[in-house]
């Protein structure tokens, strides 16, 4: 069964959100300034699905997430022909426009016959809306979605950097061969960080019941409600043995956080560490240069780690915010399926000595997506030192059509090619790291954790 990047962002954008239709949190539009394609045409009249430019890539991550909340409801009734209409102009987008023209194998013409059989017989709006998503992940790319109006306006409001939602603040991953769901981070003035939860901690059970489903899958059921409802949950450190907590949800606006601090390495260095578990919040590359400013001053750092190994991807604008902190230059392009080439470029902004600055990256099987290309672009240009394990190779960039019922899919069109090494697939091979190390993100703490430790004694080198 292929993995669904819709219900995937944040790594499960946990726990965050108050209950309402799943989302996709992984593919956005590119900066304004980018001029928009014509809208494709067809030989009758459909509902005008307008592409997007270069929106961001697709994230798979390993646990499901809940969704933003939407005011916009899902029609209950979309007539047959208008269903008609947007699965003949969707269908035929995926025909023209598709990464690879052999559609990876599967016979798009007998697929098209098969769903417009499937629609002409009688379905509902949802169960359209799903059927549509079923298609596109016959492509097997596992990137490709279609997203309802409601998901289209959660998405939106994922972007915005305008987080609201109903819990207890904490962004999970199912470690399913473990039985719990350990936190990447928390959120600021969240009930998780007034509890004390931190970043490596597991949440095993919720008033008694397994954190994760039969399916290995985060149970945010449990997490969400209403406000000021309260919960039971069993939490553990590493190293520690269980301990029960009570937390009380609590609505939660505010910006997707970039977690930092100063660390110092065995020979007293100071290092700066940031987290980066997401680069779609359009907010995320500001955060990091607050994080540069705040932890140079007053005494300037003498390293720093870049810690992508839940980086579950984003948008092109802020991952070339981020990349403008520590490189500059065109670093590759992006191709289609006819080799027409956009270069994919940035202007340095050096933040404290940022563009000089000792760098380590850590990745991990959960660096996907833009998170996978700002790694593999600072090791090719030899600006930075990667420690961890190999990323899995995510690196399609996907465009978004705009449907006139507020729907939308998300089309692989293009893929990354770095500028140096023009023969590298990314996408098959995933991105090397040159000191493999391995880490179990729930059975370490920062000060334990073995990737972070080898970053220390690598900066202490340099």
């Amino acid at each position: 069964m292929r993995y669904k990047p819709k219900l995937a962002f944040l790594l499960q954008l946990l726990l965050l959100v108050t209950l309402g239709c799943q989302t996709l949190s992984s593919r956005l539009s590119l900066a304004p300034s980018t001029p928009t394609p014509p809208s494709p045409t067809a030989t009758f009249p459909l509902p005008s699905a307008t592409a997007t430019p270069p929106p961001t890539i697709a994230l798979p991550t390993p646990t499901p997430s809940p969704a933003f909340p939407s005011t916009t409801p899902t029609p209950q009734d979309l007539p047959l022909e208008q269903q008609l209409q947007i699965f003949e102009e969707l269908w035929r987008i995926v025909r023209d426009e598709y990464l690879y023209p052999d559609y990876n194998g599967v016979d798009w013409e007998a697929i098209g016959s098969e769903y417009r059989q499937r629609i002409r017989s009688g379905l509902t709006s949802e169960e359209f809306y799903q059927a549509m998503d079923e298609m596109l992940s016959r492509l097997n790319d596992d990137h490709s979605v279609f997203l309802s109006p409601q998901e289209v306006a959660a998405e939106e409001a994922e972007f915005s950097g305008n987080l609201e939602y109903v819990g207890v603040g904490v962004l999970l991953s199912a470690v399913p061969e473990r039985e719990r769901a350990t936190i990447i981070l928390t959120f600021p003035n969240s009930p998780a960080a007034e509890a004390g939860l931190q970043a490596h901690d597991s949440i095993l059970s919720i008033d008694g019941q397994p954190i994760l489903d039969e399916t290995g899958a985060v149970r945010t059921d449990l997490l969400l409600g209403e406000p000021e409802t309260t919960l039971q949950a069993i939490v553990q450190t590493p190293g520690e043995s269980p301990r029960t907590i009570t937390l009380v949800r609590r609505r939660i606006s505010g910006s997707f956080p970039v977690p930092y601090e100063v660390l110092s390495s065995p020979k007293g260095k100071r290092i700066g560490y940031v987290l980066l578990a997401s680069l779609l919040d359009s907010t995320i590359d500001n955060q990091v240069e607050e994080a540069l400013r705040r932890m140079s001053t007053p005494t300037p750092l003498d390293g720093l780690i870049l810690d992508n190994r839940y980086n579950s991807g984003g948008t092109d604008p802020v991952a070339r915010g981020v990349l403008s902190f520590f490189t500059s230059g065109r670093l590759g392009y992006f191709v289609n399926r006819n080799q027409e080439r956009r270069w994919f470029a940035v202007r340095r902004r050096n933040i404290a000595g940022s563009a000089s600055l000792p760098l380590v990256v850590l990745i991990g099987p959960n660096t996907v997506s833009f998170g996978e290309i700002i790694s593999g672009v600072l090791k090719e240009r030899r600006r930075a030192y990667l420690i961890g394990m190999p990323t899995e190779g995510n690196i399609e960039l996907l465009w978004s059509y705009d449907f006139a019922d507020g729907s939308r899919a998300w089309i692989a069109r293009e893929t990354f090619v770095p500028v140096h090494n023009p023969n590298q697939d990314w996408e098959k091979t995933g991105i090397q790291p040159d000191l493999p190390i391995e880490s179990q993100w729930d059975e370490v703490t920062l000060a334990t954790d073995p990737a972070i430790l080898a970053a220390l004694e690598y900066l202490d080198r340099r």
